[in-house]
């Protein structure tokens, strides 16, 4: 049987940083929750590529946007913004950066567990 949980995003279980943007990790019911805080100025080609060592960003995402814009290049071409109240599905193979002058905050349901993770 399931039993209820309760935990909360200002004591995460895990946080990351990196330029311009910080991770807190929850994890519930064998589900980890991500939520990323991106400052403008943020660019995941280069704030997160260094770390991540891949062409592109290779996490899925799929997001339930909370304020901020957040502009989106797919590998194939395809451009468009996120905003606040927006949910987003995305495959690997894409860059994302913010428009603007408003922090990009971001809770994502899949993808982050690895997320800005520096290894070796």
């Amino acid at each position: 049987m399931l039993k209820a949980e309760h935990k909360s995003f200002a004591t995460p279980d895990e946080a990351r940083t990196f330029p311009l943007g910080k991770l807190e990790l929850v994890t519930i019911g064998g589900a980890t929750v991500g939520r990323v805080t991106l400052e403008p100025g943020w660019r995941w080609s280069s704030s997160v590529k260094p770390i991540a060592n891949t062409l592109s960003c290779e996490a899925a995402h799929f997001q339930y946007h909370i304020s901020g814009t957040l502009r989106v290049a797919m590998d194939d071409g395809k451009e468009f913004d996120c905003k606040a109240g927006d949910l987003s599905l995305l495959p690997t193979g894409h860059d994302a950066w913010v428009v603007g002058d408003e922090p990009v905050v971001v809770v994502d349901f899949q993808g982050m567990l690895d997320y800005a993770r520096r290894t070796g």
